[in-house]
């Protein structure tokens, strides 16, 4: 497993310039946003605006800290995130308007190129959890609390709120009390 701390990450502007995002990880490596099949990121949000487009991309989006945001579709669909840990799905080229309810946020974001990765996303909390790699790429992100990432070959780690593991191979998330994280999956399209 490869540990990716929160304090190792570099905060840089927005495609669209309107916010900061750190990047946690991408397919390739060093990727452009112009070019990456997947990446995942952490976005701090201070003001209302639009999202960047990026055709031809899904995307997944938790809310993390903050009171939350009403994203409004274009078509008049609205994804409201109004605490922790709220998901919204959508495709990248759909016109979006972010809407902050009180204050700025701070959401982890999923990208992945349709042709060439898909992605799974799911919110797990407090308990023992075993997780298989069943994906080509599986992380875990610690979103609140700590968690104890135990290999079978008896590595350890501990991730606290903002670290993320890469998993390589099947393991035990031990989270306590209230500690809350994502699984992300990737799946990398065949040519």
């Amino acid at each position: 497993m490869t540990i990716i701390p929160a304090a190792s990450l570099v905060a840089v502007p927005w495609k669209n310039g309107g916010g900061i995002t750190r990047e946690i990880a991408a397919g390739p490596p060093g990727a452009s946003l112009d070019a990456f099949a997947w990446r995942l990121s952490v976005a701090d949000v201070s003001s209302d605006g639009a999202f960047s487009a990026f055709p031809g991309v899904d995307r997944a989006l938790v809310l993390l800290d903050g009171a939350g945001m009403l994203l409004a579709e274009a078509g008049g669909r609205e994804h409201r995130l109004k605490e922790p840990l709220a998901m919204a799905r959508f495709a990248g080229e759909t016109p979006i308007h972010a809407s902050l309810i009180d204050g700025p946020t701070r959401d982890f974001n999923v990208m992945a190129r349709r042709d060439r990765a898909r992605m799974s996303v799911c919110v797990r909390r407090a308990g023992h959890h075993e997780l298989a790699q069943a994906h080509d790429v599986t992380f875990v992100y610690c979103a609140s609390g700590s968690l104890t990432i135990a290999s079978a070959d008896g590595t350890r780690a501990m991730l606290y709120p903002g670290d993320t593991a890469r998993i390589e191979r099947t393991c035990i998330v031990e989270a306590a009390g209230d500690a809350a994280w994502l699984c992300i999956g990737i799946e990398e399209r065949r040519a």
